[in-house]
């Protein structure tokens, strides 16, 4: 009995490595197991295992994000989306397929856009929508016990550009930070518009936000949430304090400034941006263009060299001394042309970077022209990080403070 046992043991733990390993392949394929495809997907109609963007429900998806990266919230998108009446991905699958009849079959019409805000929230997290692929996120205890255990995030199987993407990887990587840095309700119901961008230029720790009620005209700030923790004795930075109105006023000031740059010549503020002109950009690229070519072409005669050497050794036209010093010195000069032409292209790229992260900006800036006040959408879609430098006081004893604002594409440009 014992020998049985142990024999039955191994053979279901053998039996549960192999359908791992079996999965893990189809994985690495690019292959998925799932029963309905996620919203904005469909079953790929001639690949199997595979998923393929589906153009009727993609746009809920694509409205999702844009929401999201304008600054709303997991509560907010879903409120949204259920006052537009936005069908879920249960009920669409229901009259597409029949599946969830329970669920669905004669319950109101409320229930078919009955979103909630955990689903806003996986949808918003999920990396399906830029192209990859997340597998092995639960398993079980172990091939005895069934129960569903979720994985520690390093232990995830994830296949990269596996299947057509819906959303950027910048606009996705964009609202990750911002979940992380999630501006939370305060108790007067209002909420805080610069939740998650301002952070202290000493420690990088986030700026606390508070009100002093003690005064007869309150008034609201923001303070280092390192020191704020720790106090004075704590000795790990310092309040790096800053008046909630101060920083408003200097901002939209920043603010309005580069949009009416970008309304004045869309030309002139890429140019500006970039730190140099147009005639200066393409000489610079048309000159680093020309070394490439260059390099490339002295490579290909370089490795050509090197092969008929060989071929003259092998026909013993050359002495094995002469055929050692020669390749000591080809493989030298293929070596820096490898090195060269690699700079060469990093810093081509570099240059197509910038270009298209500035653009991506001033398309950005015209669509706030004339702002007059500031909403959590404007500073999330515009800003990356606001720094809050420590105040000091100048001979007059006049109190002066740096803030320095990181923008999104371009960073620092104040």
């Amino acid at each position: 009995m014992l020998y049985a046992r142990l024999t039955k043991e191994w053979f279901a733990k053998d039996t549960s490595r192999k359908v791992k390993t079996a999965l893990h392949a189809k994985f690495a394929e690019g292959q998925r197991t799932f029963a309905y495809a996620p919203l904005g997907y469909i079953r790929h109609p001639e690949i199997k295992n595979t998923i393929a963007v589906d153009s009727e429900t993609k746009w809920i998806i694509e409205k999702i994000f844009d929401l999201a990266v304008h600054g709303a919230g997991a509560a907010k998108i879903t409120k949204i989306l259920i006052a537009e009446k936005v069908l879920t991905a249960g009920y669409l699958n229901f009259i597409r397929y029949g599946t969830f009849a329970n669920i669905y079959a004669g319950a109101p019409e409320e229930k078919s856009y009955a979103w909630t805000i955990a689903q806003v929230k996986s949808i918003l997290k999920d990396e399906t929508y830029i192209g990859n692929s997340i597998h092995n996120r639960e398993t079980n205890i172990s091939y005895k016990n069934k129960r569903r255990i979720r994985k520690p995030q390093e232990e995830w199987f994830r296949v990269e550009n596996t299947h057509e993407a819906i959303i950027s990887k910048d606009v996705f990587n964009q609202v990750q930070e911002q979940i992380a840095g999630r501006r939370r309700q305060m108790k007067d119901a209002t909420t805080q518009i610069f939740a998650g961008l301002v952070r202290c230029a000493d420690c990088g720790w986030s700026m606390s936000f508070g009100t002093n009620r003690g005064n007869s005209r309150p008034f609201s700030y923001f303070n280092c949430t390192n020191y704020r923790q720790l106090g004075k004795n704590g000795g790990r930075c310092t309040a790096h304090y800053v008046r909630y109105d101060t920083l408003y006023a200097y901002v939209l000031t920043r603010i309005q400034y580069w949009a009416g740059q970008a309304e004045l010549g869309e030309e002139q503020l890429l140019e500006r941006l970039l730190k140099t002109g147009d005639k200066g950009r393409a000489a610079q690229t048309k000159k680093r263009a020309a070394e490439l070519a260059k390099a490339e072409k002295r490579k290909a005669e370089v490795d050509r060299l090197f092969a008929k050497m060989y071929e003259d050794w092998s026909a013993e036209r050359i002495t094995a001394y002469n055929f050692n010093m020669l390749s000591q010195k080809y493989q030298a000069e293929q070596s820096e042309l490898i090195d060269k032409i690699d700079r060469i292209k990093a810093e081509l790229a570099t240059e197509r970077q910038m270009a298209s992260d500035a653009e991506k900006w001033v398309a950005l800036i015209k669509q706030y022209s004339h702002p007059t006040e500031l909403t959590a959408e404007l500073l999330n879609t515009l800003i990356e990080k606001i720094v809050i430098h420590e105040a000091t006081k100048d001979a007059d004893g006049l109190r002066e403070q740096e803030i320095e604002i990181y923008y999104r594409f371009v960073g620092k440009i104040d």
